[in-house]
């Protein structure tokens, strides 16, 4: 069985670490056996922004799906990936509702 493959988009320049904590807790919510994850906060600190766009824009080739995390459309970044995953046909999901909550709350204790 093909495993799925979900890029994981949203804001990151300009927010406190990155916003890596969002990053990884949605990464957390969407683990399963069949799902992998393309995570950018999971690049090593220290790339320029346009290194860091173009492994990006190289894992959201590969995804099937791409998950955009609330603020987005703040992002630079996370609005031209969204353009991309639409001229690639990828099922667009965004963050919402309480599960994503919860698993934020269970990984801040």
């Amino acid at each position: 069985m093909r495993k799925k493959k979900i890029y994981i988009a949203g804001p990151m320049s300009g927010i406190e670490g990155n916003n890596r904590f969002i990053f990884h807790a949605a990464a957390e919510f969407l683990r399963s056996d069949n799902i992998i994850i393309l995570n950018p906060a999971s690049l090593p600190i220290g790339l320029t922004e346009p290194e860091y766009m173009q492994i990006c824009l190289s894992m959201l080739q590969c995804a099937d799906e791409i998950y955009l995390l609330d603020g987005w459309e703040q992002s630079k970044g996370a609005r031209s990936e969204k353009t991309l995953a639409e001229k690639l046909d990828l099922e667009i999901v965004y963050q919402n509702g309480v599960e994503f909550e919860m698993t934020l709350a269970q990984l801040s204790y």
